[in-house]
């Protein structure tokens, strides 16, 4: 007996680059598939938009990539709707054949330091939304002191120091809003101390990363040698990479200038082998105490009983991000990720749960970037469409997502209400002579895709 089967639904909970490289494969790998993302924000693309400091516009380029993707109309945007909180995960599943969890990583991981919840001690991507005028980050930030302090050894952590170090009329081509412009020409600071508690061997920073930092305007790069003497361990580290080697090099050049050469109004301090002990101040961030470290034979670090105590007026934290729990999902709280395997979402009981999958950085932890987040993705679709094999189970059903609308009591905002917010901001960019300006405010973006008044 046979039976005529209605095209595969699948729900896609979040639209950043794992959610759009996640519904572009099943287009390409079941091309019947009908596929809606679902998105909490009223806009799309995740930390591309959100994450990627402005004055890199050429990883912003991947905003186009994905722009692309839904521009071809084959999958449907439902944005400003939030699985969880304004439909339920249970009535998601009941709708769709199977939905994949694709929300990424925007929060900070914690770091168990005593005095981190200190006033003026931040996470950093608390400050990356801010600078990405992200709808729910506030407006004002506070930008005086004149030294600050980033905990961390990557990238994050040097467009941290990058953008709290760098002249704000470097920035007047980005497209940052103007309440962030003026916050960053009101700053106060003048040196920025970055710390890490490995070697230049062991950071996580890519050369690209560093060629930026070394060719802002205005601010020195200043560097302890003995930050950069290197361990045997160490050594064989920068032999098997050329990245790491590139990495070094420039890190040892920088320590090897003369402190009488440097001039600039602004410095970035690179501090290795020095690992945060405790935050001290009295009602506010006033200083890191920190110890040194040194190498063991194994390549790890251990703490030398030496203390020293930085003067900061502020702190950030850039250690990593962290994956945020989706109500009626199982969540692995100590690793902050839904549990999985190979794709398939794991329940309490160790069995996969029928129906639901995850991608992305919620799924593997939040490292790696553009490829990694494909072939992650690709498994996932693998592993979802030969659970949903034609022969196997019986798909049936008309479109949820009308009844699904009308259940929330409001639209989503589809493609073409994107394209509207998108047309507006590259409107505002065009009065400054920029190539675009962001909306910050959430109403104003929800206004703007669905034609509705505007505040401002």
């Amino acid at each position: 007996m046979t039976h005529d089967l209605a095209p595969l639904r699948v729900a896609v909970v979040g639209a950043g680059p794992a959610g759009i490289f996640t519904a572009q494969l099943l287009r390409h790998d079941a091309p019947d598939t009908q596929v809606d993302i679902f998105e909490r924000l009223p806009v799309p693309f995740g930390l591309v938009r959100y994450g990627v400091a402005p004055d890199h516009p050429r990883i912003k380029g991947v905003v186009d990539t994905l722009h692309e993707v839904l521009d071809r109309r084959d999958v449907r945007l439902v944005a400003g709707i939030e699985v969880g909180t304004d439909v339920s995960v249970s009535r998601l599943r009941a709708a769709y054949d199977a939905v994949i969890f694709a929300t990424g990583a925007d929060r900070d991981a914690p770091l168990a330091l005593p005095g981190i919840e200190l006033p003026r001690s931040f996470g950093a991507a608390e400050f990356v939304s801010w600078y990405n005028a992200h709808p729910e980050a506030p407006t004002a930030w506070p930008l005086d002191a004149e030294h600050v302090g980033v905990i961390g050894a990557g990238n994050v952590a040097l467009d941290v120091a990058r953008m709290l170090a760098k002249h704000p009329r470097e920035l007047t081509a980005t497209e940052i809003p103007d309440h962030v412009a003026e916050a960053l020409a009101a700053s106060r600071i003048t040196d920025v101390h970055v710390f890490a508690r490995r070697g230049p061997a062991e950071a996580q920073f890519t050369p690209l990363e560093l060629r930026d930092l070394g060719e802002l305007s205005d601010v020195d790069i200043v560097v302890d040698p003995a930050d950069v003497v290197l361990a045997r361990s160490s050594e064989a580290l920068v032999r098997s990479s050329h990245q790491r080697s590139i990495v070094v090099r420039t890190i040892q050049e920088w320590a090897g200038r003369d402190p009488s050469t440097f001039t600039a109004s602004r410095r970035i301090h690179l501090h290795f082998m020095q690992a945060p002990v405790s935050v001290e101040g009295d009602g506010r961030v006033e200083a890191l105490t920190l110890e040194r470290t040194r190498h063991l034979v194994n390549g790890a670090v251990e703490g030398t009983g030496e203390l020293r105590r930085h003067p900061l007026g502020q702190l950030y934290r850039a250690i990593g991000y962290a994956s945020r729990p989706i109500p009626g999902v199982p969540f692995d709280a100590a690793r902050r990720t839904i549990p999985h395997d190979t794709g398939r979402v794991i329940g309490n009981d160790g069995a996969p749960v029928p129906g639901l999958y995850v991608s992305g950085w919620i799924k593997r932890g939040p490292t790696g970037l553009i490829g990694s987040t494909k072939m992650d993705a690709q498994q996932t679709v693998t592993q979802l469409l030969d659970d949903l094999a034609p022969g196997r189970v019986r798909r049936v059903g008309s479109d949820p997502l009308p009844a699904l609308l009308e259940e929330i009591g409001r639209p989503g905002i589809d493609w073409s209400g994107w394209l509207r917010v998108d047309e507006h901001e590259r409107a505002l960019g065009e009065e400054q002579g920029r190539a675009r300006v962001k909306v910050h405010s959430l109403a104003d973006l929800t206004a703007i895709a669905l034609e509705a008044h505007v505040t401002n």
